[in-house]
């Protein structure tokens, strides 16, 4: 893909579109969240009708075989929306880890149902280190018998209060920092020794912390060991930090033209304040902060549906979303005033969904980190030719 999203993807685009500005705007966003509801029953069943649900799965399983481009565009618009739906925790995360193991017939009709709108999943992996590696795994699985018990913790799992099933990873062999011996396991939520300590995230979303006391399982719970457990929890993982970086530049965009609009509006001394030079500047690098932001999601994007991307390019796509995203939102705080930060406008909580994708899966310092080890190792490889 270019620069631009084709004519399908666009068309998916603007139906996402109509579909929140119809069901869920931010008044009645607003109203939902005050309720406790966790997300909209009606904005779930359009998905589902849309095919958003199976989007991204295979073709052969009942999905649409979209592309990470697909999720992009889709995502982005959803950002904009601030849509408070589980579609990256359900269908990204914890269904493409599903879709991406062998097939027997419980796994096909349970990605049906998921495709309908009428099952969630989740994926819970990460355990309080802040980073999608696999090899921090500590979760612990043991052979019992011809099954597996599961035992330990997971931390900020997406969704995972609200899904029928959930994905988690779980260290088979070796110790934590090895990055083989990582397998999946599904485990049904309501399953003896699962403890879920449910919450809602700071941008509207809900999820849990999970613990796990001696939860048994049959041998056909795994769903990938070996080698191939981290390849497919890291194929989910990329798709999901892909996913929520589309979402914070959705957020951006938005508040980049509630920032214009205002400053175009406000006046002082008689004259709109966008007329000031200091906050032409301002808006001027706002723009800059989310061009740069959307051309690496796109690039990204075409890098993993090629089979070129590394952990390296979503540490770049995830480090600059992060720190590029908290300076827009800051600079459209301030362009605000203290309105920028009251629940009345719309402003703060794009800044939150924007926070909360920087922060999940691993924060902008941390993978600048893991972007500067791998020029470091690379450097070295070449000075040792």
């Amino acid at each position: 893909m270019g620069y631009a999203f084709t004519e399908d993807q666009e068309f998916f685009r603007q139906s996402v579109e109509r579909c929140l500005t119809r069901e869920m705007d931010f008044s009645k966003r607003q109203k939902l969240l005050a309720s406790g509801e966790p997300h909209s029953a009606s904005v779930w069943a359009a998905f589902a009708e849309m095919g958003l649900l199976g989007l991204p799965f295979p073709e052969a399983r009942g999905g649409m075989g979209g592309s990470a481009a697909d999720l992009a565009a889709v995502c982005e618009v959803m950002g904009r929306r601030m849509a408070v739906e589980p579609y990256v925790s359900t269908v990204i995360l914890g269904g493409l880890a599903l879709a991406g193991a062998p097939s027997t017939p419980a796994r096909d009709a349970l990605l049906e149902e998921v495709a309908a709108g009428t099952e969630q999943l989740a994926l819970a992996h990460e355990e309080g280190h802040g980073t999608p590696d696999p090899a921090r795994v500590a979760l612990e699985a043991r052979r019992a018998g011809d099954g597996w018990v599961l035992s330990g913790e997971k931390r900020l799992a997406l969704g995972a209060d609200l899904a029928g099933w959930l994905v988690v990873s779980a260290r088979v062999s070796g110790a934590p920092g090895d990055p083989t011996g990582v397998g999946l396991f599904l485990v049904p939520a309501d399953a003896q020794g699962l403890i879920r300590r449910a919450y809602r995230t700071i941008d509207g979303r809900t999820g849990a912390h999970l613990g796990l006391r001696d939860v048994a399982l049959s041998a056909d719970a795994m769903l990938a060991d070996g080698e191939a457990g981290p390849a497919l929890l890291r194929h989910a993982l990329d798709r999901g930090m892909l996913a929520l970086c589309a979402e914070a530049v959705g957020a951006m965009e938005a508040l980049l033209g509630a920032t214009a609009d205002y400053a175009n509006g406000r006046k002082q001394f008689g004259v709109a304040i966008g007329s000031f030079q200091a906050l032409r500047h301002r808006i001027a690098d706002m723009y800059m902060a989310h061009q740069r932001c959307r051309a690496t999601l796109l690039v990204t994007a075409a890098m993993l549906d090629a089979g070129e991307a590394q952990p390296r390019h979503l540490s770049i796509l995830k480090a600059q979303v992060g720190r590029l995203g908290r300076e827009l939102g800051a600079s459209a705080v301030q362009v605000h005033g203290g309105m920028g930060t009251t629940d009345e406008l719309e402003v703060g909580h794009h800044v939150k969904r924007i926070l909360s994708a920087g922060t999940l899966f691993g924060t902008d310092q941390q993978h600048r980190r893991i972007v500067g080890e791998a020029m470091g190792r690379a450097r070295n490889a070449v000075e040792a030719l």
